[in-house]
């Protein structure tokens, strides 16, 4: 009887929460999003990680709230990082692929994020917010299409992954103009101040910056975008010497423990300061994991119990590990189970620091508040999601359902290995989140509603060999040139 009795209360506690969040949420709260580089959806304690320790996303998950059908809109790095700028399908801003570099920018590369898209910085700055992104950018590395140039007020950090090596460059060749690739630049703002860096001290480096930047920033409304290196794209993860051979799965294991401290690094921090009641704090990743050869093996991650890999439309290449932390405003120890995306962030941020976002120009995302503050009966607010593979439409999920179209061909796909198939692969993801039953023989009348859904989807944002209509072009530049000091 007393433990029925505790659980009503525990109850009306949360609900009672929820109801005075959104109207005691602060005035132009800030923003910090840290943004982690490969990590899969199992590689953290709170997603079930039985090796990694990560006593920082512990306790913000105690004290926040977990998100266990978070989004990413590509299952790699420059598309993702498109859609959390802009919030919108990479397609929409011709941010998924190029006829040069493929399906994400490389160094020297005339494509970059379109300085005429409106990026989560820009809205924030119409407000008054101090923006600043410390990490990896990857949306161009030439100056129209750098941080300061979209809205940021400071950047620290490299402008393409931490792998676009001078040394990895000499073997490329022609296409991506490889031999000209510089040693790995580190900038400050629109200088190179670095020249080569030492990997194992990215994360070390890049917490030390988000701590300098927090405490000076402290007075005014800010917004932190802090995208980490690691684990990375690396077949070897980096870490410091403090981490280093430390934890139970090798180097990737150690490098997910730095940033579990660096998490930890951020939250102290904002603690010491007395401001964590206006500052809202997201963990998440921009792709699962690619995980290695053996699937059940930890070498570069595990994105399980989601099915598949990271640069991929599987469960495991979207989905990410999400959890969102703020004291006295979001409930703590709560579960969303609703879809939502790193699209929503620039409308719900927007919302919630009082700007207006450009009508003028699509986006996909919405506000998201209600999922955030737990609103009693808070739904996703999206009819359909769609998975893209560069310029491919491969699959669609509608309420539980996830359908993987059938193709003649394909670019690569979670589920097969070559070729094409001409059957539908249909999953109830709320039933089967290892996407192992497929369901489409029994429910044809489902498979037929979300293939017109698909339909939708190609002509809108496009597919192979077809314009979407409402799609926009990237930036371009003639002659682009190498970032060197």
């Amino acid at each position: 009887m007393h433990r029925v009795s505790d659980l009503f209360w525990i109850c009306v506690f949360v609900v009672g929460f929820a109801l005075r969040a959104q109207a005691d949420q602060p005035d132009k709260p800030n923003f910090i999003i840290i943004y982690c580089d490969n990590l899969g959806y199992g590689d953290v304690e709170p997603f079930g990680s039985k090796l990694n320790r990560t006593p920082n996303l512990n306790r913000m998950e105690m004290e926040g709230r977990r998100f266990e059908q978070f989004y990413v809109t590509a299952g790699v790095c420059t598309p993702s990082r498109a859609s959390i700028m802009t919030g919108c399908y990479a397609q929409r801003v011709g941010m998924h692929m190029n006829e040069r570099d493929g399906w994400v920018l490389r160094p020297i590369s005339p494509f970059g994020l379109n300085p005429d898209e409106t990026t989560i910085a820009e809205v924030l700055k119409t407000v008054g917010y101090r923006t600043g992104i410390i990490g990896k950018w990857h949306l161009g590395d030439q100056k129209p299409f750098l941080p300061m140039e979209q809205g940021f007020d400071y950047f620290y950090g490299i402008p393409y992954s931490d792998d676009m090596t001078k040394e990895v460059g000499a073997t490329m060749g022609e296409k991506f103009d490889g031999k000209h690739w510089p040693p790995l630049p580190v900038m400050l703002n629109d200088q190179v101040v670095k020249s080569g860096v030492d990997r194992n001290l990215l994360t070390q480096d890049y917490t030390q910056k988000a701590v300098d930047f927090i405490i000076e920033a402290k007075d005014e409304p800010f917004f932190l975008y802090l995208p980490q290196a690691m684990p990375g794209s690396t077949t070897k993860p980096f870490a410091s010497a403090a981490f280093k051979g430390k934890s139970k799965s090798g180097p990737w294991g150690d490098s997910v423990e730095e940033l579990d401290w660096s998490t930890g690094e951020v939250m102290k921090t904002l603690e010491k300061l007395g401001i964590t009641g206006r500052t809202l704090v997201i963990f998440t990743s921009d792709n699962g994991s690619p995980m290695g050869e053996d699937m059940d093996g930890l070498e570069r991650g595990t994105n399980k119990p989601l099915h598949g890999r990271g640069y991929t439309t599987s469960e495991g290449g979207f989905r990410v590990p999400t959890i969102m932390w703020w004291p006295g405003v979001i409930a703590p120890g709560t579960v969303c189970r609703e879809l939502a995306t790193t699209m929503d962030l620039l409308p719900t941020f927007a919302a919630m620091a009082g700007a207006r976002v450009d009508g003028s120009k699509q986006i996909d995302g919405h506000d998201i508040r209600p999922l955030v503050f737990g609103k009693t009966g808070a739904k996703t607010p999206y009819e359909v999601f769609y998975y893209y593979d560069q310029d491919q439409l491969q699959a669609i999920r509608r309420g539980p359902w996830k359908l993987f179209i059938p193709l003649d061909d394909f670019k690569t796909h979670p589920h097969f290995t070559k070729g094409g198939s001409t059957s539908p692969l249909l999953f109830n993801l709320e039933e089967d989140i290892s996407s192992r039953n497929n369901l489409a023989a029994e429910n044809p009348k489902i498979v037929h509603e979300m293939m017109m859904w698909a339909q939708k989807g190609r002509k809108d944002l496009g597919d192979v060999n077809v314009k979407g209509a409402g799609q926009r072009a990237p930036g371009k530049i003639d002659n682009p040139v190498p970032v060197k000091m």
